[in-house]
């Protein structure tokens, strides 16, 4: 009996040391390309631009540095109302549920059961019974017996009651259940950062249509009032044609500008109520859902001096993207493992407990139980060659997965390359377009002075007038282009440390 005792329970020591067995690669996460490595990282105004007090973490909402309160309520409304957005949380909730049928494995499977059946079973086979025992009895008094009364034994209807549990548990012993959690838990939190990601590009894109309609509004402005002030030429060339001072060709060349300049009035109006579609879809509101406070003319938002835009070394830990291709890359080698666990035996254990009857009043006594444990164990012979065929295609999609990654990284430098090219372009370019305006704006004033006075005539006016209208477009254009081009550079960075989810995403991260 001791003996016995011993070998079951070495038997159950040596399944639960297998049970602590995993099969398959166990991820690493991989090496990136070090920022030392990048050139742009010595450049003065590089560093100067990048560089965070180490008091000051970056903002999550980092469209707070331009200091306009609608861009800032737009923002901050975005992540409940943009659609791609939500559309992103749904899918982060199915990839939850995902995981918790994956984990469910884990677990044994409990059910209970009860059953209830009015039968007739066969005479026959009774008869054919009794009449067995009858001859193997033969020779005794209760042989003839039951051979002369086995032709008269019948059978009435019955009634069977059952009632139990069943239980089933497969042990893990190649690890197979735990790699496919494993895989499932990275799915996860990719779709986690992929809504991340959706959240980011959104939370980019609203800022740039935002500075596009700005733009789009001060150049109005700016074509308003140039148009006002050709009307004004145009009463004064008028006036001067009337006393005989200046030809009726200046006239015509005031009335020329003024419909030149009204012209290009309705272009800038149907571009902008295009922009603020655009800002309305972005927001999920229909057309005209958010005219009444877009329309509402204000300026393009500026680009402070300092910048905290964050360190470029935490770019791997800032970016969704990056992110993302780094649990599917984790997903894909848990998912080899799980394919090379296939190869092995699965080992089950079955067991039940429960009461049965063929009267409801015996179903709560002990002499009516009845009980069943054993392990089932399945071991693939042959399979056609279908484990083999899948085993390569995992490893080859985690190979796919590992290029991924690589390509996800590089693609991120050069976005933060080309974003910081573009933002310092442009701040030299802004900065000479003001002074070009500034000297435009000077001969404007020269030259119409002088005009009044006859000494000089209108197409000097005209030509200044047109040059002054031409760079100030340029400055809003440029203007916005920095700011956008800024807004970029966030993005490329992985915005803040941090994008919070929507409350109704916290939920489901909790549960």
């Amino acid at each position: 009996m001791a003996k016995r005792n011993a070998q079951r329970t070495g038997a159950l020591a040596l399944v639960f040391m297998l049970a602590g067995c995993m099969v398959g690669p166990d991820y690493k996460k991989p090496d990136t390309w070090s920022p030392s490595q990048w050139q742009r990282a010595a450049d003065k105004d590089t560093s100067q631009l990048l560089s965070v007090p180490t008091t000051q973490a970056p903002d999550p909402q980092w469209w707070a540095i331009f200091n306009d309160p609608e861009l800032t309520s737009l923002e901050k409304r975005l992540a409940d109302q943009n659609l791609d957005v939500q559309q992103a949380t749904e899918q982060f909730a199915v990839s939850r549920g995902q995981l918790l049928l994956a984990g469910a494995e884990r677990f044994p499977d409990l059910a209970a059961s009860g059953s209830y059946r009015r039968a007739q079973y066969s005479s026959k086979q009774l008869q054919r019974i009794v009449e067995r025992i009858g001859e193997n009895a033969a020779g005794t008094g209760m042989g003839e017996m039951l051979s002369a009364q086995s032709s008269s034994i019948s059978i009435p209807l019955l009634n069977q009651w059952q009632d139990g549990l069943q239980a089933s548990w497969e042990i893990d012993l190649w690890g197979r259940v735990r790699r496919q959690y494993e895989a499932a838990k990275a799915y996860m939190k990719a779709t986690m950062e992929e809504r991340r990601g959706i959240l980011i590009a959104r939370q980019a894109e609203l800022a740039s249509d935002y500075m596009t309609l700005r733009n789009l509004q001060e150049q109005l402005r700016i074509t308003k009032e140039n148009r006002d002030a050709a009307s004004e030429i145009l009463q004064l060339s008028s006036s001067r044609y009337k006393s005989g001072l200046v030809s009726e060709l200046d006239v015509d060349s005031a009335r020329s500008e003024v419909e030149r300049t009204s012209a290009l009035i309705p272009q800038f109006e149907q571009r902008i109520a295009m922009q603020i579609n655009a800002i309305n879809l972005l927001m999920g509101a229909p057309p005209g859902g958010l005219n009444a406070e877009l329309e509402k003319t204000a300026g393009i938002p500026p680009v402070p001096p300092q910048v905290p835009v964050g360190l470029p070394s935490e770019l791997a830990e800032r970016r969704p993207d990056i992110r993302e291709a780094g649990e599917e890359l984790h997903a894909a080698t848990a998912e080899v493992g799980q394919a090379e666990a296939d190869f092995y035996p699965k080992v089950t254990i079955d067991a039940g407990f429960g009461f049965q009857s063929f009267s409801f009043r015996d179903m709560g006594f002990w002499s009516s139980r009845m009980w069943n444990v054993g392990p089932a164990i399945t071991l693939p012979i042959f399979q056609g060659g279908r484990l083999t065929g899948q085993l390569h295609m995992k490893k080859a999609s985690q190979k796919a997965a590992a290029l991924r990654y690589r390509k996800t990284v590089l693609n991120a430098w050069k976005e933060v390359d080309n974003a910081l090219t573009a933002y310092q372009a442009e701040q030299k370019r802004n900065q000479n377009i003001r002074n070009q305006v500034a000297a435009d704006a000077r001969s404007l004033e020269l030259a119409q002075s002088q005009y009044k006075h006859g000494l000089q005539s209108y197409l000097q006016v005209l030509d200044t007038q047109r040059r002054l209208l031409q760079s100030q477009t340029q400055l809003a254009d440029s203007t916005a282009t920095m700011s956008g081009n800024l807004v970029q550079l966030y993005n490329a960075l992985g915005g803040g440390w941090e994008t919070a989810f929507p409350e109704k995403t916290k939920a489901i991260a909790k549960n």
